[in-house]
């Protein structure tokens, strides 16, 4: 079954109840030229022309941490609907003429921005002044502006975990040296290579990495359809497939969210008007206690998402 249309703002609190005795939630998302907050009631509570991104954050008064055409880092005034800050990675940095594109953008404790430049293969820190001040090198075989990465994530102890989408790798750099700490190729499962955006297409081309409390890390596998728990040791000891949702096709599996409660929320992108665009899952009995139906809203290529009123932040 799947539940009411989900909400979308930046201060949090719980509805009541509903659906299979939780509640819907508030959403914040882009798709089909508009960045959009969605009430638990399904009301659109604010909205703004935007164009395509693959991350998005929201920060603690409320603006949003975003890109712009995937090369601008920008800071949304929610208020005003206008960008007051902004880093462009296509001119700064010694990026001029170079081919780049950002896909993944954080915001660090000490009032830094973190960015991942595809294209020049790195990941930056930047101040709010624009100075870059720290960077490392990524490991990257064949640098391509648009597949070097998707999301990437500062994680504690300050290590990087980045999802290398066109090598389908998940690889974590040492934080001051850059160097390769742990690496996992995300594996096909035996299944062959197939082209394409939607259900039909398949590969390992991830999207999302988490570091876990206990040390394992998860995995939105991208086209692989998919959700994986990973050891250390590179043991996978939890997945989540196509078809073991009822009711529920996965096509690119997008962003990932642990909710403080222990669900999971996945970003199923490309997926048809038929699929929901977000599930939340308990992870063991994989029981689906919420979904996102907003296609007429969003429609088939909203790759990123926040829940707004999950209590205290959720893992992201």
């Amino acid at each position: 079954m799947r539940t009411r249309y989900v909400t979308l703002l930046a201060i949090a609190f719980l509805l009541g109840p509903a659906g299979f005795g939780h509640a819907d939630h508030r959403v914040l998302m882009q798709g089909e030229g508009k960045l959009a907050i969605v009430a638990a009631d399904g009301a659109v509570e604010w909205e703004m022309p935007w164009g395509p991104i693959h991350d998005l954050h929201v920060l603690p008064g409320g603006n949003i941490l975003t890109q712009d055409r995937m090369r601008r880092v920008v800071e949304i005034d929610t208020i005003q609907k206008k960008v007051v800050w902004s880093y462009d990675s296509a001119s700064a940095g010694g990026n001029a003429g170079r081919p780049v594109e950002v896909h993944a953008v954080q915001p660090l404790a000490d009032g830094r921005v973190m960015i991942a430049e595809s294209g020049p293969g790195r990941i930056i820190e930047v101040d709010r002044s624009g100075a870059i001040v720290h960077q490392v090198k990524l490991k990257i075989a064949r640098p391509d502006a648009h597949r070097d990465t998707r999301l990437v994530r500062k994680i504690a102890g300050g290590n990087y975990l980045v999802c290398h989408e066109g090598e389908g790798v998940v690889r974590e750099y040492h934080g001051q040296t850059g160097d390769v700490v742990w690496e996992y190729p995300v594996p096909l499962f035996g299944r062959a290579r197939a082209d394409g955006h939607g259900p039909e297409a398949f590969g390992n081309q991830a999207f999302a990495a988490l570091r876990l409390a206990g040390g394992s890390t998860l995995i939105a596998t991208g086209n692989g359809h998919g959700v994986i728990e990973v050891t250390p040791q590179k043991e996978v000891v939890w997945r989540l497939d196509q078809h073991d949702l009822p009711g529920v096709t996965l096509a690119w599996v997008t962003t990932l969210e642990v909710l403080p409660g222990g669900n999971y929320v996945i970003g199923n992108c490309h997926a048809g008007p038929d699929n929901p665009l977000l599930i939340e899952i308990e992870p063991e009995s994989k029981r689906v206690v919420w979904t996102f139906d907003r296609f007429d809203l969003f429609g088939n290529a909203a790759s990123n998402s926040q829940v707004l009123d999950a209590g205290p932040p959720a893992l992201r």
